[in-house]
């Protein structure tokens, strides 16, 4: 058995050196940010925590607790994805998911290696054991990420459930798919201008 090619291994620890620098730097200028969004979270919802942690499948298959500022109600029930429609949104948690600030805590899973900054959105286990196996196992041989080709795609998927009769099987026979075929052109044409372009991109829609 082989390893990485050095172009390959190179570009890797090029990618992860980016991914420290600009989690950092982001953490650091986005800090009033950060402690804004909790601050609202917390005066709006006293009765749950600030942060949202839930069990993600990360590069190999090993899973981990992704990071959000939590936009929802405190819960032990529902489906596992939301509609915009989803009575269980706070009020500052829909203005956090509009504008993606609910994102920012994943900086830290950056830092710690669970994430990239771009790279394919993590899945819960459930969903990636809907992945075809073909595919499986070549999105999980990189870290996931905050942002990749099909969050921006997908923008406003939230909007695209609620008008589904089934917001969850819309999702999995619909956006689930499609999202895996974009996981997996990613993954074969990564580079860091690539990175690059995906995060203005990502900039641009949000604020559109």
């Amino acid at each position: 058995m082989t390893g990485p090619s050095p172009r390959r291994a190179g570009g890797a620890a090029a990618k992860r050196a980016f991914d420290l620098l600009t989690a950092a730097v982001a953490l650091v200028a986005s800090s009033p940010v950060l402690a804004a969004a909790a601050l609202a979270v917390k005066a709006d919802d006293p009765s749950g925590p600030v942060l949202f942690r839930q069990v993600r499948v990360g590069r190999g298959g090993r899973e981990f607790r992704i990071l959000k500022f939590r936009s929802m109600r405190v819960s032990t029930g529902g489906p596992e994805v939301t509609s915009a429609a989803d009575d269980r949104i706070t009020r500052v948690g829909r203005v956090l998911r509009a504008t993606k600030l609910d994102e920012l805590p994943q900086l830290v899973n950056v830092l710690v290696g669970d994430m990239s900054v771009v790279g394919p959105r993590p899945e819960v286990p459930r969903y990636v054991a809907q992945w075809p196996a073909a595919a499986r196992p070549e999105i999980l041989s990189v870290r996931p990420g905050i942002t990749d080709p099909g969050s921006i795609e997908f923008r406003h998927e939230e909007t695209e459930l609620a008008a589904a009769a089934d917001p969850e099987r819309h999702y999995v026979e619909v956006i689930l798919p499609r999202k895996v075929a974009l996981y997996v052109d990613y993954v074969r044409t990564r580079s860091l201008l690539g990175d690059l372009r995906i995060i203005l991109h990502t900039f641009a829609a949000i604020a559109r």
